[in-house]
């Protein structure tokens, strides 16, 4: 993937790695769009980086993922690369009553949202050569039980990467999968679980700049760290991960 001169949407890339991911690439000499559903947030990272554009957008809401798309087509109709990075992380234990609140919210952020965003952006993309990078996890090769639906929707963020590389392998457009390992981000409120608490943990910017060159040599699957045992392993790691 050519790594510059590019115009990139990044959901959810007002924090963590999306933030990381968006500095960066801005730095590269690309346009770089960031959304996200707090204002605030998104004004903070524009501070950081005013070459980024921002955009609010719960892309949870129909209406409001519809009006992301309709504003792109007009603004910034050279997009070209989507990066689906936006996600939210609940330890659950599934016998207590309240282990399934805000279960909707976990799976149509991690899931149902880039789904729709992508077919939405997708006859766009068509139209010339673009990428689409989902990012998924580690974990969607060997799952934590404290955060079970969370690697649930990773699993199958990964699964519906391959179908859709495997569909579009005759157009123009590239389908990248890229599984950070345990980065040290807000995610989950920074709690760790306890089957990871032992494992080193990677900065942002460090897993950014290790999945960058990944992604300049033109790898569908970039894989970082730790993730790259766990894709090579899978569910053989389940029960050395979740001894507690």
């Amino acid at each position: 993937m050519n790594l510059t001169n590019n115009t990139i949407l990044i959901t959810g890339g007002a924090a963590g790695i999306g933030f990381a991911l968006a500095r960066a690439l801005a730095l590269r000499g690309n346009r770089v769009i960031i959304c996200g559903r707090n204002q605030t947030a998104l004004d903070s990272a524009q501070a950081q980086v005013p070459e980024l554009v921002t955009r609010v957008c719960d892309l949870n809401d129909s209406a409001s993922r519809r009006a992301l798309v309709g504003w792109l087509h007009a603004a910034h109709p050279d997009l070209n690369v989507l990066v689906n990075n936006a996600g939210v992380q609940y330890r659950r234990q599934l016998a207590e009553p309240d282990a399934l609140d805000g279960l909707e919210l976990e799976v149509a952020t991690n899931f149902t949202a880039p789904v729709l965003l992508t077919g939405a952006l997708l006859p766009a993309l068509q139209r010339h050569p673009s990428v689409i990078i989902n990012v998924s996890s580690g974990l969607a090769f060997a799952p934590m039980a404290d955060v079970p639906v969370y690697c649930a929707t990773k699993a199958a963020l990964h699964s519906y990467t391959l179908s859709l590389r495997h569909q579009l392998r005759h157009t123009s457009v590239r389908v990248v999968e890229m599984a950070p390992p345990i980065v040290d981000t807000g995610l989950g409120g920074g709690a760790r679980s306890s089957g990871t608490a032992s494992a080193p943990m990677m900065s942002a910017d460090d897993f950014v700049a290790d999945a960058l060159a990944q992604l300049a040599t033109g790898q569908d699957e970039v894989l970082v760290g730790l993730s790259a045992g766990s894709r090579k392993m899978g569910e053989a790691l389940f029960a050395r991960m979740n001894r507690a």
